[in-house]
């Protein structure tokens, strides 16, 4: 049984998870988690927290945990993050609305492309978000909404996105109110396709949309990560070995 568990045990393995998971329960639940990948499990792990916004227009820090069966010397210190204040900005991603980007049937309408009327928060909502933000302010808390612009960088977004979209909401010209990032749009936060892309299908609700995203982790982080690990992991690789 020892040796067949040995034998499916992965050579190396990633995991992300939010920042807090580090602190939770005064520190316990990571001590857990390490005492389990290295003493139970035999892996050599290294951990860093980085935010996505040194590639996508969202600040998401999130904790990545890369182990390795065997010690290879990895180290996430020697991971190069691209600075965060040269990220890209939200309009990198969001529709132009200026006819530049071709209509994209469910998210935007007419042939300039201008984002669907669905996605503006009604006057109801709006006023509730803007009476919740005044009240938790008043009592110094920092609880509201994330209002941004195209040259802003946008607040984490979450699985709860499609209850309200209160964590980013895009500016409008005109005395409009705020409105929701779109699911394409959401894509491009992510990284899961290009800025103005649209060569990523989302055959999905929106709501399922917005949970889906919100859940996932940002492809750009991942990859910088991954291609990072790489080397470490092709050199444990017994080809590698072999050649050697």
């Amino acid at each position: 049984m020892q040796r067949s568990i040995e034998h499916h045990r992965p050579k190396a393995f990633l995991l992300e998870n939010v920042k807090n998971l580090v602190s939770h329960d005064k520190g316990r639940t990571f001590q857990t988690i390490r005492h389990v990948l290295e003493k139970e499990l035999g892996y050599t792990i290294s951990w860093r927290i980085i935010d996505a916004k040194s590639w996508v227009p969202q600040h998401r820090e999130r904790i990545f945990i890369a182990g390795f069966r065997e010690d290879t010397g990895f180290s996430f210190d020697d991971l190069k993050v691209p600075d965060t204040a040269k990220g890209p900005r939200l309009d990198a991603i969001l529709h132009p609305e200026d006819g530049s980007e071709a209509p994209d049937s469910h998210f935007t309408v007419g042939n300039i492309a201008r984002v669907s009327d669905k996605y503006t928060l009604t006057d109801h909502l709006w006023n509730y978000l803007q009476r919740y933000a005044e009240k938790h302010q008043a009592k110094g808390n920092g609880f509201g909404f994330g209002l941004v612009g195209r040259n802003d960088v946008a607040r984490t977004l979450s699985a709860r996105y499609f209850k309200d979209g209160s964590e980013i909401l895009v500016k409008q010209d005109g005395g409009r109110n705020p409105r929701r990032l779109t699911p394409r749009e959401c894509a491009r936060l992510m990284g899961f396709e290009e800025p103005n892309g649209r060569d990523f299908r989302i055959p999905v609700s929106d709501t399922q949309a917005y949970r889906q995203f919100g859940n996932s982790v940002c492809v750009d982080a991942v990859r910088a990560v991954a291609e990072h690990m790489k080397p470490f992991i092709l050199a444990e690789t017994p080809v590698a070995k072999k050649v050697a």
